[in-house]
């Protein structure tokens, strides 16, 4: 079982920065993988950035050299910093979790991960 807690969504405008967190229990974060997705009204849930267990980070075509993500292991806790963000970002954002050490390329599947937080809202006004 793991829960997933995300925080640091707000309002922004377009260009600023935003750092959100999804603080893990009880699960050690090293040994996961881990991901953000987003969901953007009357659209489907799209992928945005995946920390796997081997340390290997993949990022969507649409944020690449704009959005980071990171892990703090001793602090469970994986962080996802946007940069020079746009209105298009505008979304619910939701960490996803998966257990274990699995070799895959299906982690830009939402299907791929077993546990979800509640979603925090980034909104980029132009």
């Amino acid at each position: 079982q793991m829960q997933l807690v995300e925080s640091g969504g707000g309002l922004v405008q377009a260009g600023d920065s935003l750092r959100l967190s999804c603080a893990i229990s009880p699960r050690t974060v090293s040994t996961n993988s881990m991901a953000w997705f987003r969901q953007a009204p009357g659209k489907d849930r799209e992928f945005v950035a995946a920390f796997l267990w081997s340390g290997i980070r993949h990022y969507a075509d649409s944020v690449k050299g704009r959005f980071t993500i990171s892990r703090d292991n001793a602090k469970n806790t994986v962080f996802l910093q946007m940069d020079s963000l746009k209105p298009d970002d505008t979304a619910v954002y939701y960490c996803a979790g998966r257990p274990g050490m699995t070799i895959t390329s299906a982690y830009y599947t939402p299907s791929f991960y077993n546990y979800w937080g509640q979603g925090t809202q980034v909104t980029v006004s132009s």
